[in-house]
């Protein structure tokens, strides 16, 4: 769930907004845009995605804002394969569609498929035993302090706005030191007391799938994972074939990707505008995202008052160009996962590994690990290490080996 933006308020309805008093920072990827606002249902907040201790299954989960899945809607894994990062050559969609009472039915791709009731927590198997799900109501693994990165963010717009703070050639936000610590202080607080987890028992509907790794790593053993809700379309005769893509309603691969890289600090119209855009781009679009993602690296960046010290920034660029190749990187917004590796605690293992951090993680998002740390640390200083707004763990406790894997809400 993404944080630090000013687009549309996390939460299942309008109260949520009100009691936020203002256009709060998300979490991962709830509530989004005005589309997904009015379709709870189709509205992604989290995907999950790891390779199981015993290394013969990739773990997922897709959890939805909405307290029910709808029959209207069709929720996708798509699950790339390749044999080195950022290269993939086959694919496979894990589609689940929905009735009215509550049966799934879930197909991956051609090679198996499911119908039946999936609400039990030890799930259904598919007919060929090659994949089992679970579809029904979790804890939201999720966790961040939304109230304390909003007032930092206001801090920085603030600054920005009346002339306090300026921008260089390069995008990179100059703050002075008064500002620098009222976003810090702010940040480590919620309401000015202690800073507390926004998402503390929230509930989530969650699909949870594990999968054979054979199904999802005919292109090679880098797998790069992304979701999409779609408008629901007619699957194949007698059921057997899987349905064809629908309309793309909301779509999530990295957490911290969406919502927190497009109209940061914007006006919430313009950022709603960009994110239903990128909601609805097939991957050969996605590329178009990423000067508005790089000027949002930019602000970031800013954060320490050190410029050019965040992850893959290149420090002697003193232009846009300074930060385009992690823009570029983020914009394929896809989770990558290391299959050959059974080890799944460090956010972002493979790509820091494709630029030559030493690894022995298969990278990917187990629900445990923070990744607002990892994430937000990188792009302000260039080290995973620091939980800048004060939470770095969820309320439950979460399991990455025993399936349905999230706790129970």
């Amino acid at each position: 769930m993404n944080q630090f933006t000013a687009a549309r308020p996390f939460g299942a309805g309008l109260a949520l907004a009100a009691a936020l008093l203002g256009p709060p920072a998300l979490a991962s990827d709830h509530l989004d845009t005005p589309t997904v606002l009015g379709d709870p249902a189709a509205d992604i907040g989290d995907l999950y995605a790891w390779t199981s201790a015993d290394g013969r299954r990739l773990n997922l989960a897709l959890d939805i804002v909405g307290r029910r899945f709808s029959d209207q809607v069709q929720y996708v894994m798509t699950v790339d394969s390749g044999p080195s990062f950022g290269h993939t050559t086959a694919s496979l969609r894990i589609a689940c569609q929905f009735e009215v009472d509550g049966a799934a039915t879930c197909w991956a791709g051609t090679q198996d498929r499911l119908h039946g009731d999936v609400a039990s927590p030890r799930g259904l198997d598919s007919r060929k035993h090659r994949f089992r799900v679970f579809a029904g109501p979790r804890d939201d693994p999720y966790f961040n302090n939304v109230r304390g990165t909003r007032a930092a963010l206001d801090q920085a717009g603030a600054a920005l706005r009346s002339g306090a703070a300026t921008r260089d050639a390069s995008g990179f936000a100059h703050f002075d030191e008064a500002t620098l610590k009222a976003m810090h202080d702010a940040w480590h607080q919620t309401n000015g007391g202690p800073a507390a987890n926004f998402l503390a028992g929230w509930k989530t509907s969650a699909i949870v799938v594990s999968i054979d790794l054979p199904v999802v790593a005919a292109g090679g053993p880098l797998l790069a994972v992304w979701a999409r809700t779609e408008r629901r379309q007619p699957a194949g005769e007698h059921g057997v074939q899987p349905p064809s893509a629908g309309a793309p309603i909301d779509r999530v691969g990295r957490p911290l990707t969406a919502n927190a890289l497009l109209a940061t600090v914007g006006e919430s119209d313009i950022a709603d505008a960009l994110k239903e855009g990128y909601n609805r781009a097939d991957p050969e679009g996605w590329q178009a995202f990423a000067t508005e993602i790089g000027r949002n690296l930019a602000l970031y960046d800013g954060f320490d008052g050190v410029a050019g010290n965040q992850w893959l920034a290149e420090a002697g660029k003193d232009s846009p160009a300074r930060y385009q190749r992690l823009a570029t990187l983020l914009a394929d917004d896809r989770l990558w996962i290391d299959s050959r590796r059974t080890t799944c605690v460090d956010y972002l293992a493979v790509e820091r590994a494709a630029f030559g951090a030493p690894n022995a993680d298969c990278g990917g998002r187990s629900p445990n690990v923070d990744v607002n740390g990892v994430f937000r640390s990188l792009l302000i200083r260039g080290t995973p290490d620091t939980s800048d707004d004060g939470v770095d763990h969820d309320d439950r406790v979460h399991s990455s080996t025993d399936f349905p894997f999230l706790a129970a809400p």
